[in-house]
């Protein structure tokens, strides 16, 4: 039973890298494949460049005189480099894109055609992507439609639309519009904000880097657990030996077979204009990270999806299999997708970038504390928009930040907030060297890089950005970034009229925004924490202070459907009431499918290779106890282990049986939510833990050889 074991394990020692070379220095090729206002100034009119530009920077609308330019110049383009078909490129509440390719070859006139209606709309079949109950099957009618804020780009031979996805009657059925909406209202309240002190601020976008973490393991150890295949996860594996404890896989020398993977993946995305700059070993075993520049929001999301794309198809070419899941292996660093969020201005400013001028840096605290409130007023909603099954076995050790929301800001930035709370006698000097009396000299200097590091935390200060750590290694970044920036344009929003109405009591404007500041401090102060995420004391401090600490993804979901942020949503034009449920029924039904299948894979390697390989163990070990019995020699230890054997394969049959039992009866639960919630209590609660350690115990005490699985060891040590 362990020969496909073995062969695999021959297999990967035998790999040759796969030699990769650089096209050339990075400006060479850098986007090359991709149709950027760059290549549309040189290929279109002045008019029509004119008009997508405004498109791209201003939100407009491009009529179809103007599309059947575009579509004539970008379809002799994508040929010039091969294409042959094109695809509205989207992505559906699956997690993933999807694409549907069509041909520009016209059979009828024998030419290639690709007209300005076709680029700005299609209508893909929309009745078997998950829509929460929108659609019905033999309702299958859908739209997507192009979004000119994300560039197109020829990937193989197919030429790439991003687009939204969208039903018949019109609700949204993608992570794109949601995200593109929130995006727009984060940008008309911190404009709005910016403007009580700089009118040249006409915009403020959000950016976003992210840093994705990943393993890398052989294709055939892959190959040879069902587990992955089926789940992305190992259900069963003991802890090896060695795992991460001597932290020298951190930043140490990456294995030559990555390396060459990790080349030429990069090559792949720098040509598609994705601007990865970063790569290094993780901490656990086989674990790596690919990190980007920061980029606009929407673009870094679509360029997100598309580079775990990318990185899924060259590790074919290399024997490799990427695993995004976020607990692959138990015991060690789960994968994250580390959230770098931002905000700047059309004048070049960042607005979470502290200064030594205390002009700006009233700004930043603006910022700065109206981030922190909005996280504390939405730590739920915050959760639940990285609420998977994955994430669940994540979240809360081996450098995952616990599920209870908080905020660390390091501590200079924690005393100068504690000072402006405490401080009434304010008084602003004018000047170019204006700052802030708080009954102390001045503000201390805050200047870059003024936080630790803390890798408990959620949600982080790091310097000039916000690290959002929770988001999950697989997920799909506009869900929780569509969150970030809802809350964070509600509490700015909220900012501005508390500064208003201050100013109509007759505060100076500068007086009235750290008035407003003051008490905003004091509102929040419970959810900045600068300990150890993982400790009990905290999750009893934390309760007493009123943070939620919410474990499993059917309850975090919850957040989605109160009053408060139904409000919320409805107010900015986010997601309507029928889009939320919708999108729950959607989050509940998957963790549903994910735990089910887990369960599943379970019942199958316990009964179909754990058992059978244990008993014909358990029958070499009788066979010895007689051998020694009959000679007179003490086989105590033997039967000792005979017995152990026994006991594991009787827990195991019989948790296996009531499992598949549980799930029968939990199958008959008409609602989703409760459906889900009796998945994660009654089947993975009561059954996953107790299953496992009577299969990674058993895999101590079988022999090697006869062992079915690929173990631990194996997979994270042999590249």
């Amino acid at each position: 039973m362990a020969k496909l074991r073995f062969d695999a394990l021959d297999q990967a020692n035998n790999r040759p890298s796969v030699k990769v070379e650089a096209p050339g220095k990075i400006s060479e090729y850098f986007g090359q494949d991709v149709f950027d206002l760059k290549r549309m100034q040189a290929l279109l009119s002045p008019d029509i460049y004119k008009k997508v530009k405004q498109a791209i920077n201003e939100g407009l609308k491009i009529d179809l005189e103007t599309a059947d330019a575009i579509a004539s110049a970008v379809k002799s383009w994508a040929m010039s480099k091969g294409a042959t078909h094109f695809t509205h490129w989207f992505q559906p509440m699956t997690g993933a894109t999807a694409e549907k390719h069509d041909t520009f070859f016209d059979y009828i006139t024998g030419l290639e055609r690709f007209k300005g209606s076709e680029l700005v709309q299609q209508e893909p079949d929309a009745s078997s992507f998950p829509s929460g109950g929108i659609r019905s099957t033999f309702e299958a009618r859908g739209y997507t439609a192009w979004d000119p804020s994300s560039p197109i780009f020829v990937y193989g031979v197919t030429l790439c639309i991003p687009t939204v996805f969208v039903s018949y009657t019109g609700e949204a059925l993608d992570n794109k519009a949601p995200l593109l909406k929130a995006v727009e209202a984060v940008d008309q309240a911190a404009t709005r904000v910016c403007q009580l002190f700089d009118r040249k601020v006409t915009r403020v976008k959000p950016f976003l880097g992210c840093e994705q973490e990943y393993f890398v393991i052989d294709k055939s150890l892959y190959n040879s657990r069902p587990d992955l295949v089926m789940a992305g996860r190992t259900v069963f594996g003991h802890n090896p030996a060695r795992g991460q404890q001597l932290d020298d896989h951190y930043f140490g020398s990456i294995p030559p077979r990555i390396y060459d993977f990790m080349k030429d993946f990069e090559i792949e995305l720098l040509k598609l204009g994705i601007p990865v700059s970063t790569r290094h070993n993780e901490v656990a075993p086989s674990q790596f990270e690919v990190a980007p520049a920061f980029e606009e929001i929407n673009v870094a999301t679509d360029h997100n999806q598309l580079l775990m794309d990318v990185m899924n198809k060259v590790a074919e070419r290399h024997d490799l299999r990427v695993l995004f899941h976020e607990k692959p292996f138990a015991e060690l660093n789960g994968t994250g997708k580390h959230n770098n969020w931002s905000l700047i201005t059309n004048t070049g400013v960042n607005l979470f970038q502290p200064s030594s001028s205390a002009r700006e840096n009233l700004v930043f605290l603006v910022f700065l504390v109206n981030t922190i409130k909005a996280v504390y007023h939405y730590a739920d909603l915050l959760r639940a928009s990285i609420a998977s099954a994955g994430n669940d076995h994540r979240l809360g050790a081996n450098e995952a930040p616990p599920a209870i929301m908080s905020v660390f800001i390091g501590s200079q930035l924690t005393a100068v907030l504690d000072e402006l709370e405490k401080k009434g006698n304010i008084k602003l000097e004018k000047g170019d060297n204006m700052y802030m009396k708080l009954g102390i000299d001045k503000i201390p200097p805050i200047i870059l890089d003024n936080t630790d590091r803390n890798r408990t935390s959620p949600f982080a200060f790091t310097g000039n950005k916000f690290e959002f750590r929770a988001v999950g290694g697989s997920a799909n970044t506009a869900a929780p970034m569509t969150i970030l920036n809802l809350i964070v344009a509600e509490q700015l929003t909220q900012f501005y009229n508390d500064v208003q109405k201050e100013i109509g009591k007759g505060a100076e404007k500068k007086i009235a925004v750290v008035n407003v500041l003051r008490k905003y401090i004091k509102d929040s102060k419970k959810v900045r924490f600068e300990g150890d995420g993982y400790s009990d004391e905290w999750v009893t401090e934390a309760e007493k202070r009123g943070l939620t600490n919410i474990k499993d993804t059917p309850r975090a979901l919850d957040a989605y459907l109160k009053d408060v942020s139904r409000k919320l949503f409805k107010k900015h034009k986010v997601l309507n009431d029928i889009e939320l449920e919708a999108r729950n029924e959607i989050s509940w039904e998957s963790y549903i499918m994910k735990i089910q299948i887990e369960s599943r894979v379970m019942g199958d390697l316990v009964l179909n290779h754990v058992i059978p390989t244990a008993i014909v163990y358990q029958n070499k070990l009788i066979t010895n106890a007689k051998g020694l019995q009959e000679l007179n020699i003490n086989n105590k230890e033997i039967l000792e282990n005979i017995n152990k054997i026994s006991n594991y394969i009787e827990v195991l049959n019989r948790g296996v049986h009531d499992m598949v039992e549980e799930r029968k009866r939990v199958n008959k639960i008409a609602d989703s939510r409760e459906r889900a919630i009796a998945y994660c209590d009654e089947v993975k609660g009561k059954y996953f833990e107790k299953i496992r350690y009577a299969v990674d115990k058993l895999e101590l005490l079988v022999d090697d050889e006869d062992w079915p699985l690929v173990k631990y060891r194996e997979m994270l040590f042999l590249r």
